[in-house]
């Protein structure tokens, strides 16, 4: 699943093979063991050279908790990355229940002027376009990470930039396509969603995701950090590899200049995370109508990077599961970090996979990707 820095090349983004030493797995239990079958596969996700990997599947038979790798912290605090556009669509659409917007309002209707150049017309956007990223408007990662390198982001890692900013350097690209004829995820559409959010309502969007979404559910390990570059502790060290053979780079700081807004800026915990997907497909967060919303989905193209016939809603996927059905969910990833959330349809089982560290091999990524699908298939297919 590609969630945030797709621009970058495959080898980038993909997750690290090392032959770093690791925790030995545990004895495999039988297979009808639903601790055993997470624990095997998260051995196996770590096999592909993964340096850590932790999960924790809910369901209502309890809680499987797995973790595999090196000092792979217990119940660590994560990296949200693009999870956090869940949580702002959420917020969106529970101000389309409220009437304080609606789905079919242009960007020009909600931000003035804000979209336009370079062929760019915030007249022909929609609110909706945003959301499932149906908009055409083009990248700023670009513009802020010019070089898939370990100088850049050492040398601009501390830089941040204003909302306003970082959608005015998008505006100086051409458009990928008409708005609502295609399908491209862009980064950019969150950022304004979160300017509209804030807009309407007079505070900011990281206000509204606590008092709409935070505080009602309880999640108390779950924040919005800003510019604060910082995981508390406990938590797993993120490594990223920004070419082949090259070496494990620390990035426990956190990348400001695409790392503190609303389309990636929030840090939280597998059970917190779980709590909120869980809920939000139960219908504890949306109206009936704002809900089924969500659940309108768009196809995406073969090359969208996501499993075969995964559609895009507002602000999740919908992804087919092997034992049928499917699931909603959100991936997020940044330098050195994997995440994965996703429940069924339902509400009922719920998974939250990370991996803590990301290679430049193309080859290993896709061996990685496969096996951290899998993992997400299983645990939710699963009897136990």
């Amino acid at each position: 699943m590609i969630s945030r820095r797709f621009w970058l090349s495959t080898a980038l983004l993909a997750l690290t093979v090392s032959s770093l030493p690791s925790v030995a797995a545990s004895a495999a239990p039988r297979p009808s063991d639903p601790a055993g079958s997470v624990q095997r596969d998260a051995d196996a996700l770590r096999d592909t050279g993964v340096t850590g990997v932790a999960v924790r599947l809910d369901t209502p038979r309890g809680t499987v908790t797995a973790r595999s790798g090196v000092a792979v912290a217990e119940d660590g605090y994560l990296r949200l990355g693009s999870t956090t556009k869940t949580f702002v669509a959420t917020v969106v659409l529970q101000l389309v229940g409220e009437k304080r917007l609606s789905l079919d309002q242009t960007i020009e209707e909600l931000l003035p002027g804000v979209v336009s150049g370079a062929g760019n017309d915030g007249r022909t956007i929609t609110l909706r376009d945003l959301l499932r990223h149906t908009s055409g408007l083009p990248e700023y990662i670009l513009d802020v990470f010019p070089e898939p390198s370990a100088r850049t982001y050492l040398s601009n890692r501390w830089r941040a930039y204003a909302p306003e900013e970082l959608v005015a350097l998008a505006m100086r690209h051409e458009p990928s396509f008409p708005a609502g004829t295609r399908w491209a995820y862009s980064n950019t559409n969150y950022v304004l969603a979160g300017m509209i959010i804030e807009k309407v309502t007079g505070r900011t969007w990281e206000q509204q995701v606590h008092d709409r979404v935070l505080r009602p559910l309880g999640l108390r390990h779950t924040a919005t950090p800003g510019r604060w570059p910082f995981l508390p502790h406990p938590r797993t060290a993120n490594h990223q590899q920004f070419t082949a053979n090259g070496p494990l780079v620390d990035t426990k700081v956190s990348y400001r200049p695409f790392d503190s807004g609303a389309d990636g800026s929030m840090t939280g915990t597998a059970l917190d995370l779980n709590r909120f997907f869980s809920a939000l497909a139960a219908g504890q967060l949306l109206k009936p109508a704002e809900l089924a919303a969500l659940r309108g989905t768009v196809p995406m193209p073969p090359d969208s990077g996501h499993p075969e016939g995964t559609r895009d809603g507002l602000g999740v996927f919908f992804t087919p599961l092997s034992c049928g059905g499917g699931y909603l969910g959100h991936g997020g990833n940044g330098f050195g970090y994997e995440i994965r959330a996703a429940t069924t349809t339902d509400g009922r089982r719920t998974v939250t996979v990370s991996a803590h560290s990301r290679s430049a091999d193309p080859q290993v990524a896709a061996r990685q990707e496969s096996a951290l699908r899998d993992l997400v298939d299983h645990a939710l297919c699963g009897d136990g």
